[in-house]
């Protein structure tokens, strides 16, 4: 289904959303830092590329800015919620993930991952996947757990975004009345129809 285009930004205009909510999704909509407070300017460019990768936006006249809320975590040391007891802490696990793509990349195929197009990212990326990515610094960082942590804070930070819940129709947001109608293709009043 197709939402029309401003669903989320107009629900935040409307008392159907708790203050809370609508700071929240304000936050989300905000995040555009001029340069990076966590990763160096080069590490920063390396993980726009991969994260452009993993979830491409050729539709869109501005991408979702994918990178800037993982390096704002991070800046402000926050942890995802959770992490595995073999993984080190969260900055250092992307310092070393991010270099290990690097690392496989040159490996593979002589360049940095930055350097590479669409298709030898894309190549360097599976072979991580599949946990076989050469380099020294998954000695340090286990690969597939990088590449688990990575895909979930990704695909995460996409869908928290207003614009991709706009996509998808997501109303969730308006929190203030809940929610009556939950049978299947069922409506609230608040929801946009979908357009044709």
């Amino acid at each position: 289904m197709l939402y029309p285009e401003g669903t989320v930004r107009a629900l935040l205009q409307t008392d159907l959303v708790t203050d809370a909510t609508r700071q929240a999704v304000l936050a989300r909509l905000s995040i555009h830092p001029d340069t990076p407070q966590f990763f160096a300017p080069d590490t920063y460019r390396l993980l726009e590329a991969v994260v452009a990768r993993l979830i491409p936006q050729p539709d869109r006249a501005a991408p979702i800015n994918l990178a800037a809320p993982i390096d704002a975590r991070l800046a402000a040391g926050k942890s995802d919620g959770w992490r595995y007891d073999t993984m080190p802490p969260d900055r250092e696990a992307y310092r070393l993930g991010l270099g290990g793509i690097n690392q496989a990349a040159e490996t593979l195929m002589q360049q940095p991952f930055v350097q590479l197009d669409g298709a030898q990212q894309d190549a360097v990326l599976e072979v991580l996947a599949a946990g076989r990515a050469p380099g020294a610094n998954w000695e340090q960082v286990p690969q597939d757990r990088f590449w688990e942590e990575l895909l979930a804070e990704v695909t995460e930070n996409y869908y928290a975004h207003p614009l991709a819940q706009e996509e998808i129709g997501y109303v969730g947001l308006a929190d203030v009345p809940g929610w009556h109608r939950i049978g299947l293709n069922e409506l609230e009043p608040r929801e946009p129809e979908p357009l044709a």
